[in-house]
């Protein structure tokens, strides 16, 4: 098996994607992708338009647009997009191109608009994407109804905010209701980013996400996260154990009395959308250096800050950790076979004051020290697959059935998306 992957590996045309379905069609379910899945740029290339062109993406939160005109900008690939709150306060997304000759619309990553301005010709969209102005010289014949702003498909749940630049994108319905549903309590409208932290990690996202499924390295590379985090995530994991569960039992009967949901919900191939509620230590009520809330006021509803950590998985780009008194939302971004922009939020009560309510450096202690272990972790991956001597590996069923599932899931949906394209 180990001689075919090479074989696969050094002679797969990396032009053809009809070969690369072929190939993760015959991938042998527990093992690490072959090279070049982590290296190509070919295979990168194959990857953002099969997957970050075409699934429901992760970009952002309502409260960072919480008014008409407010916008946010980022980039998915080649692909510059912007999300901007309306005059009903809908929220729309738009490929951030003027209509014109091509030119980026919006410049800034963040701001506030009565009109989105071209800087190039100045020509004038309304907040909903039609043409206002063009100037006179387009001739008396322009007819501006025919150059409204490409549209986006965009959609909001609980808070969060999703784009998917298929025009026909994956059904994740039920997923959204879910969401909608668990992230109640926390009144992310009423919520701000009190502090965000962008990192450049040089690896395949791919190794970030696999990184991120498992917590087999914790033990090793992680002093400050298990300070508080209980690995597990699931009763019937086998390693759980009977004071474990009990844990969870007791936890679980507080927050049923107290209607916050916390049973595990997930929808999709490989548990690409996942939400479970968990108990953090005995003890600990937040991801910080001494479990203690990091922030005195609590969000939404919330009155008990002992929630736990609900977890939020949506692949192929996001997830979280909330606790009582803050949200810690992940946003992956490849940049190119070998480079991902990781960012962080730390989001709180809009209400919550710094310096009074929160201090940033104890809201971030925690998360800042992991992040910066695992882009070392990840890093030392990549430069690892790199080498001539790397072979696909196995995965341990019991540690890292979370990457099973992603790397499952990342093929199925290539697969899918390849097929739905036919022959290229």
């Amino acid at each position: 098996m180990t001689d075919r992957h090479i074989k696969l590996d050094s002679l797969l045309p990396v032009s053809c994607s009809e070969q690369v379905s072929e190939y993760l069609n015959s991938h042998p379910v527990g093992f690490s992708l072959p090279r070049k899945f982590y290296t190509d740029q070919h295979y990168f290339d194959l990857e953002m338009e099969q997957i970050f062109q075409k699934e429901w993406l992760f970009v952002g939160l309502t409260c960072e647009i919480p008014a008409k005109g407010n916008f946010i900008t980022l980039q998915i690939g080649s692909s510059p997009i912007t999300i901007v709150r309306g005059d009903q306060g809908q929220i729309r997304a738009f490929h951030n191109v003027c209509r014109h000759r091509g030119s980026k619309l919006c410049l800034a990553k963040q701001g506030k608009v009565a009109k989105l301005v071209c800087s190039y010709h100045q020509w004038t969209y309304e907040l909903d994407g039609n043409l206002l102005y063009a100037g006179t010289n387009m001739g008396s014949d322009f007819d501006k109804s025919k150059f409204s702003l490409h549209p986006i498909n965009c959609r909001t749940a609980g808070g969060y905010m999703y784009v998917s630049l298929s025009d026909n994108p994956t059904n994740i319905d039920a997923y959204f209701d879910d969401l909608q549903r668990y992230l109640e309590p926390y009144d992310l409208d009423n919520a701000k980013v009190a502090v965000q932290s962008t990192i450049v990690e040089e690896a395949n996202w791919k190794l970030v996400i696999e990184n991120n499924r498992e917590c087999y390295h914790c033990d090793g590379s992680h002093p400050e996260l298990l300070t508080s985090l209980l690995e597990w995530d699931d009763t019937e994991d086998p390693r759980a154990s009977d004071e474990f569960r009990a844990l969870v039992a007791s936890k679980q009967a507080i927050w049923e009395a107290e209607g916050i949901p916390y049973k595990h919900v997930s929808h999709g191939h490989g548990l690409r959308n996942r939400i479970v509620r968990m108990p953090l230590k005995d003890g600990t009520v937040a991801m910080t250096q001494d479990g203690r809330a990091a922030c005195s006021k609590l969000m939404g509803r919330i009155k008990n800050p002992d929630l736990g950590s609900m977890r939020i998985l949506h692949l192929p780009n996001s997830w979280c950790h909330a606790q009582g008194d803050h949200i810690v939302v992940f946003e992956v971004r490849p940049l190119g076979p070998q480079l991902t922009e990781v960012i962080t939020k730390w989001v709180v009560n809009k209400e919550a004051v710094e310096g009074v309510d929160y201090n940033i450096d104890r809201l971030t202690y925690v998360w800042n020290a992991t992040n910066s272990q695992d882009r070392n972790l990840v890093e030392n991956n990549q430069r690892g697959v790199n080498s001539i001597a790397y072979q696909p590996g196995p995965y341990s069923e019991t540690y890292e059935f979370g990457v099973i599932n992603f790397i499952d899931w990342f093929s199925h949906s290539m697969q899918k998306n390849i097929a739905a394209n036919g022959p290229q």
